[in-house]
């Protein structure tokens, strides 16, 4: 179990890391506005599956769709003292500024890719060093 504790805690590590280039000049317009969205449902997927490691692959999934669900939701929420909080950069990567529906999609796929991602890779590792 610490193993996979291990790898789930990369994992999350390495989506930040992925999330944070995703802003950047390199990333095409197209996908542009969804990839860093799609990368934050799948680094809550891995910091909840390092939090609970025994847990199913599916709770992963739906515990980072209602993670981010909510957090969403929480945009439409506009007093004046969270859009100040917002301004800080870290609070404003993590609970972001304004509510789209397009964002919901977004954390959609992202949560499932992280499923399929588990599934495929994750799990095998976990398989081969148990």
């Amino acid at each position: 179990m610490v193993k996979t504790r291990i790898v789930y805690f990369l994992t999350f590590l390495l989506l930040i890391a992925f999330g944070l280039m995703s802003r950047s000049h390199w990333v095409p317009s197209l996908i542009y506005p969804y990839l860093g969205d799609a990368l934050y449902a799948m680094m809550i997927f891995y910091l909840v599956a390092t939090l609970f490691p025994l847990k199913s692959s599916a709770t992963f999934m739906f515990s980072a769709i209602i993670i981010c669900f909510t957090i969403e939701l929480t945009q439409l929420y506009q007093a004046e003292w969270i859009r100040e909080l917002r301004l800080n950069k870290l609070v404003g990567l993590v609970l972001g500024s304004g509510f789209m529906w397009s964002d919901l999609v977004a954390y959609l796929v992202g949560a499932s890719g992280a499923y399929g991602l588990n599934q495929v890779f994750i799990l095998k590792m976990k398989a081969k060093y148990q």
